[in-house]
C-alpha cells in the first residue's frame, strides 16, 4: 500500500537510482521532489499522462498516486521530505499572514492546490543542483543525523532554485479571518498530534479495502461523529477516509493489473468496486490513465523485454 519512505526520526532523505522497469502507480506518505538526471519516461498521475526528460522536476504531495512507463531507462534523484516538516517551513515563510502554526495545513492545502506538478526547469538549471543533490544523497546514508543541519542547508539551496517555478493559487489570509475560541500566541509552534482514532481507521481500511465501508460505520468504530472523524482523519492523512480508501483500492488494482491476468472488472471487484464503470472511473481519476491503457503499457513493456 502506501510507501513510508521516512523513518520516525528522519525528515529528509535523498536517493539516486536508475530505473529500468515501469513503476506504480504508488503513493507515499511524504512530499516527493524528483529531479530527472538522464533518460525519459511517461508519468501518469492526477495531471494525466505527461513525458519527463532531463531537466524536469516532479513535485508530488503526500498520498498522491503516480506511476511511470519508461522509454528505456531513467535516472532520478528523489528527495523525500516529511509532510509536517514542509508545513512548518510554510508557516515560517508566511508567518506574517497566519494567526498561528495551526493555520499552516489549511494554508498549504489551498495555496498548493495542485498536488502533482511537473516543472520544466531545464538541463542547465538542474545541472546546477547536481552537486547539492549528490551531497544530500551521501549525507542521507548517515542514519544518525549527525549532519542534519548541512542536509537542511542543501535542501534549502535546492528548493530555493525550484520554488519560484512551483504553481500556487492566489491565496491570501489575514489574522482577522481566523476565529479561535482559545487565542494562541502567533509564534507558538504547535504540531497537531496524530490521533489514535485516525490511525485505527486507516488500519481498518488498509486491512479490508474490499469491504463496502460507510463513513458512519467507521465513525462509530472509533466513537466519533462523522464530521469529527472526517476532520481528524484529513488532518493526519490529507484525505477524507473514503478518499483514502479509493487511493488504496487504485494502488492495489494497479498491482493486480500488472501481476495477474484478472480482467479489469475482476480486479475492480477484488478491491471492492461492484462495477467495471466505477472501477475505471476511480482508477482514471486517480492516475490519469485508464485501466485498459495501463494494462496495455504493461503488456507492451513485457513484449519488448522478451
Amino acid at each position: 500500500m502506501t510507501r513510508h519512505a521516512l523513518s520516525h526520526y528522519q525528515v529528509l532523505l535523498a536517493r539516486t537510482q536508475t530505473v529500468h522497469r515501469p513503476v506504480g502507480p504508488l503513493a507515499y506518505d511524504c512530499v516527493k521532489l524528483i529531479v530527472v538526471r538522464d533518460g525519459s519516461a511517461i508519468l501518469f498521475s492526477e495531471f494525466g499522462q505527461k513525458p519527463v526528460r532531463p531537466g524536469d522536476v516532479i513535485l508530488l504531495g503526500p498520498h498522491v498516486l503516480c506511476g511511470s512507463e519508461l522509454e528505456g531507462r531513467i535516472t532520478v534523484t528523489t528527495i523525500y521530505a516529511d509532510t509536517d516538516y514542509m508545513i512548518d517551513q510554510a508557516f515560517w515563510q508566511y508567518a506574517s499572514i497566519m494567526h498561528d502554526r495551526l493555520d499552516a495545513p489549511g494554508f498549504v492545502k489551498e495555496a498548493f492546490a495542485e498536488p502533482a506538478q511537473i516543472i520544466r526547469l531545464g538541463e542547465h538549471h538542474t545541472g546546477l543542483l547536481m552537486p547539492w543533490l549528490d551531497e544530500l544523497v551521501a549525507l542521507s546514508l548517515d542514519r544518525e543525523g549527525a549532519r542534519f543541519h548541512r542536509m537542511q542547508a542543501l535542501w534549502f539551496a535546492v528548493i530555493d532554485r525550484i520554488a519560484p517555478h512551483i504553481r500556487v493559487t492566489d491565496h491570501r489570509i489575514s489574522v482577522s479571518q481566523r476565529a479561535r475560541t482559545t487565542p494562541t500566541h502567533p509564534r507558538v509552534r504547535r504540531f497537531a498530534p496524530t490521533r489514535a482514532e485516525a490511525v485505527a481507521v486507516r488500519e481498518a481500511l488498509a486491512n479490508a479495502i474490499d469491504r463496502p465501508w460507510r463513513l458512519s460505520e467507521l465513525a462509530e468504530s472509533v466513537h466519533l461523529s462523522e464530521k469529527q472523524l472526517t476532520r481528524v482523519f484529513a488532518d493526519t492523512y490529507g484525505k477524507t477516509p473514503l478518499a483514502y480508501l479509493t487511493m488504496l483500492r487504485v494502488e492495489e488494482m494497479a498491482r493486480l493489473l500488472r501481476e495477474t491476468d484478472l480482467t479489469i472488472e475482476q480486479a475492480g471487484r477484488q478491491v471492492g468496486w461492484r462495477s467495471r464503470n466505477r472501477a475505471s472511473e476511480a482508477f482514471t481519476q486517480a492516475t490519469g490513465i485508464t485501466p485498459s491503457r495501463y494494462r496495455k503499457l504493461r503488456i507492451v513493456r513485457a513484449t519488448h523485454t522478451a
